[in-house]
């Protein structure tokens, strides 16, 4: 099958102080989030000088990308477009078709199935194609949690973050966290003919196979960044919650692997850096967080391997056989019914 192009596409992010309150504002639009809310969230953001690290991260990412391109001789440009922020999803693809590309794969930044991880994924690419005439066919490609480069990538960082604990890392107790979203939303993940949950399952699958290489005997699975109204559940127990619980339980240090990350943004670096780190340290429990792919090269090859699957029926490499897809055409969802968006309350 031919292909002109890979676009990588991500979730985007302020870049100075005056973008913070826009991005936000793009980030939430049609959610009736109060503005004190916004502005709360914006203080994080000011903490680093209203600039995220996605940006950058992720141009580090296409640069390893392409270079790995290289090395294994492949001729595909790659395009960067974002969801919230600029460079914007529709302006890549009005850039891929001024160049003339007319068939491209879609990497998003995420490795899990659900509705903002995966079908708002495909929403972005079918408004994007939608906005600019004559616009290239985009196949975006499948979710990756369980692939092996991503599972030796965090493995090897857990090692790393028990080490800068010394003794007390070999006690220390392991918890992985990602992104908490509604019960609801969680409910509505995956086919209905799977009963929901693909995204808390998927989740809590990666988290088993890195626990799993590193020999940890036993691992927590936890939850962090909930913006909802307390009213509405959300997946739970949240990170700080779950350490001042592990303190209670006589537990001295942890490990935090935030799995559900592939880049250290600022849901990482306040959230776990800041927040969670600051309550252990005011518990007196040791705490070192390890750190995500970012540009580690096993995540270049691991993009260019994904891509291969398209381009020359490369073998699918999968540590397991929990529910996946993530494969789509045009925006089209994976199936019907498939990560439903969440009703938004009026």
């Amino acid at each position: 099958m031919s292909f002109d192009a890979l676009l990588w596409l991500s979730f985007g992010g302020p870049e100075g102080p005056d973008d913070v309150m826009p991005f936000l504002e793009n980030v939430t639009r049609g959610r009736g989030v109060p503005r004190e809310r916004l502005e709360s969230v914006a203080e994080h953001y000011q903490h680093f000088g209203g600039v995220s690290p996605i940006n950058e991260l992720n141009r580090r990412g296409i640069k390893a990308v392409e270079a790995e391109l290289d090395a294994q001789r492949i001729q595909l440009p790659v395009y960067f477009g974002n969801r919230n922020w600029q460079p914007y999803a529709e302006d890549a693809v009005a850039a891929m078709a001024a160049d003339g590309v007319r068939r491209a794969m879609v990497f998003p930044t995420s490795a899990y199935g659900g509705y903002s991880s995966c079908r708002q994924y495909d929403e972005d690419i079918t408004r994007a194609r939608e906005a600019v005439p004559g616009a290239p066919e985009l196949v975006k490609l499948r979710h990756f949690f369980d692939h092996p480069l991503f599972v030796e990538s965090f493995a090897d960082a857990v090692v790393a973050a028990r080490a800068r604990l010394g003794v007390a890392g070999e006690q220390a107790r392991l918890v992985f966290t990602a992104h908490s979203i509604p019960v609801s939303a969680d409910a509505a993940a995956g086919p209905p003919e799977e009963g929901g949950g693909r995204y808390s399952r998927q989740v809590r699958e990666a988290a088993r196979l890195v626990a799993e290489r590193v020999g940890a005997s036993e691992h927590d699975v936890v939850w962090q960044s909930r913006s909802g109204p307390p009213s509405v559940p959300w997946l739970e127990p949240d990170i700080v919650d779950h350490i001042e619980a592990l303190h209670a339980d006589g537990v001295t240090a942890v490990v935090v692997c935030p799995i559900g990350f592939v880049s250290d943004h600022i849901e990482v670096i306040w959230d776990l850096d800041n927040e969670a780190a600051e309550r252990a340290a005011e518990l007196g429990m040791g705490f070192a967080r390890a750190a995500t792919p970012n540009d580690d090269p096993r995540y270049a090859r691991l993009v260019v391997e994904l891509a291969r699957e398209h381009l020359s029926d490369a073998p699918v490499r999968r540590l397991s056989d929990a529910s996946s897809g993530g494969c789509t055409v045009n925006g089209a969802p994976c199936a019907p019914g498939c990560c439903e968006p969440p009703r938004r309350r009026a």
